[in-house]
C-alpha cells in the first residue's frame, strides 16, 4: 500500500489529560502517524476522569467501559505492584477487561474498516486481539512490563498463539524483542524501533529552568543531578542512594533531585532525609512543568536493572527527553537504553547493579562541567538527526506495510 493507512491502536494507558505522564509515547505516535497522512484510532480503557471520546490533533480516543468505576485497575500504572507482581485488584479485573475490550473492537469493527491493528502491550492486548486476526492484521507493540508478564507460565501458551496470528511486531528494545520472538514469531520479521521526542517541547534553555532551581533551593552553579521515573525497582534509583552519601561528601555543591511517584517514594524519602537541602524527592511532576526541570539540571541519570522477576525497561522515554532537554545521560547499558546513549560521546553506560561504576561515571562529569555540557550537546544533536517523532513514526510505518505484506489475505 501505498496511500494512506488506516490504523487501529489498543492500548490499556494512553494520556488522560494534556499533561498526563501516563502513556504520553502512544498519543506522540499517533500525532507523527497523522502528521504523515495516515488516520488512527486509539481505544482505551475508562478510568476516573476519562472521557467516552475525544480528538488530538487528529487522533480519534474512544475509551471502554469494564467494570464499575471502583474496579476500573488494568492500566494507568495501576496494575503493577513496584512492577514486579501483579495486583490483586488488577488480576481479578483482568477478565473483565477482556471482555471489555472485545466487545468495544466487535463495536467499531462493525462501525468501520482499519488497515491493520497495533495492540500495544503484547499482554493483555494482543491477547485481547487475536480472535480478530481473521478481520485484519493484527501485531503486539512491546514495551517492558508486557514481556515479563507473557513470559509468565499461566499465558506461555496463550502468546504462542497469538503471535503465529501476528503479521507484524514491534518493540522499543532488542532484548524484549528477542524474549518475545523466542515465544514463537520469526525474529527477522519483527522490528526494534526506538521510541521518539518532542524536541520543542524537550529543548536545552536554562533560564527557564531557574524556578525548578529556586523551587528546590540550588544554587547557581551548582550541579544538579536528576533523575526522573517512577519509583519501583526496575528504575534502579536503589543503586544510586547506595552511593549518594560518597557524592554528597566528594561533591559538597552537588544536588540531586529523584522527581516521580511510586511504590518506593516513601522508602527512598526516609533514606535521603538526612540531606533534606541536598537531595529533592518531589513526587510526580506533571509535563506541562517537566521540560523547565531537565532545563534545571546538569546531569541525567537512570540506573536501570532487570529486577528480580526479570522485568526490564525497554527504552524509558525520559532518557529520550533528557538528550532533547541537552543533558549528559549516565545509565545501564542493557535493553534499549544503548540505542540511544552512547558510551563516552553523549553520556555513560554502566553495568547494571554497580553501584562503583555508577558513581564513578557520576564523579566523572560532576568534575567536569565542560565534559558535560559538550555530551549534552552531542544528546541534543542525536535527538534531532535520528529521534523526532516524524522519523519515528515514519520508521512504524514501514514495519506495518511489511507487515500488510505478510498478512494472509
Amino acid at each position: 500500500m501505498s496511500g494512506p493507512l488506516k490504523i487501529l491502536f489498543l492500548t490499556q494507558t494512553f494520556p488522560r489529560f494534556q499533561d498526563d505522564t501516563a502513556g504520553p509515547f502512544i498519543r506522540e505516535l499517533a500525532r507523527g502517524l497523522v502528521a504523515g497522512g495516515d488516520s488512527v484510532t486509539v481505544l482505551t480503557p475508562h478510568a476516573e476522569g476519562v472521557e467516552a471520546a475525544w480528538d488530538v490533533d487528529g487522533v480519534r480516543v474512544e475509551s471502554f467501559r469494564y467494570a464499575p468505576e471502583r474496579l476500573e485497575l488494568v492500566g494507568y500504572s495501576r496494575s503493577l505492584d513496584r512492577d514486579e507482581s501483579i495486583r490483586f485488584g488488577a488480576l481479578l479485573a483482568t477478565p473483565l477487561y477482556v471482555m471489555g475490550a472485545r466487545r468495544k473492537l466487535r463495536q467499531v469493527l462493525r462501525r468501520e474498516t482499519f488497515d491493520l491493528l497495533h495492540a500495544h502491550w503484547v499482554v493483555p492486548n494482543a491477547l485481547v486481539a487475536a480472535p480478530f486476526a481473521r478481520r485484519l492484521p493484527i501485531g503486539p507493540g512491546l514495551h517492558g512490563s508486557d514481556v515479563f508478564l507473557a513470559e509468565k507460565t499461566a499465558v506461555r501458551a496463550l502468546v504462542g498463539r497469538v503471535l503465529t496470528r501476528s503479521s507484524f511486531l514491534t518493540g522499543c528494545s532488542p532484548e524484549l524483542v528477542d524474549r518475545v520472538c523466542a515465544l514463537g514469531f520469526p525474529r527477522d520479521q519483527a522490528s526494534v524501533i526506538p521510541y521518539g521526542v518532542d524536541i520543542e517541547a524537550f529543548s536545552p534553555n536554562p533560564e527557564l529552568g531557574r524556578g525548578w532551581r529556586d523551587k528546590l533551593g540550588v544554587p547557581d552553579g551548582a550541579p544538579l543531578v536528576l533523575g526522573v521515573g517512577r519509583m519501583v525497582t526496575k528504575k534502579g534509583f536503589h543503586v544510586l542512594l547506595e552511593i549518594l552519601p560518597r557524592l554528597l561528601g566528594d561533591f559538597p555543591r552537588a544536588h540531586f533531585c529523584l522527581a516521580g511517584e511510586g511504590d518506593l517514594l516513601e522508602a527512598f524519602r526516609e533514606r535521603t532525609s538526612q540531606w533534606p537541602d541536598r537531595v529533592h524527592l518531589p513526587g510526580i511532576v506533571l509535563r506541562d512543568t517537566l521540560p523547565d526541570l531537565y532545563r534545571a539540571a546538569d546531569i541525567f541519570v537512570l540506573p536501570a536493572v532487570h529486577d528480580a522477576q526479570g522485568n526490564v525497561d525497554g527504552l524509558p522515554n525520559v532518557i529520550l527527553e533528557a538528550m532533547a532537554s541537552g543533558l549528559p545521560v549516565v545509565a545501564s547499558g542493557i535493553s534499549g537504553i544503548p540505542q540511544a546513549v552512547e558510551d563516552g560521546v553523549n553520556g555513560a553506560l554502566v553495568e547494571e547493579q554497580n553501584p562503583e561504576r555508577l558513581g564513578v561515571a557520576l564523579a566523572g562529569l560532576l568534575a567536569s562541567a565542560d565534559r558535560a555540557k559538550e555530551m549534552g550537546a552531542r544528546s541534543r544533536g542525536k535527538a534531532e538527526r535520528e529521534l523526532t517523532w516524524a522519523i519515528i513514526a515514519g520508521r512504524y510505518r514501514q514495519s506495518y506495510l511489511a507487515g500488510l505484506s505478510r498478512a494472509k489475505p
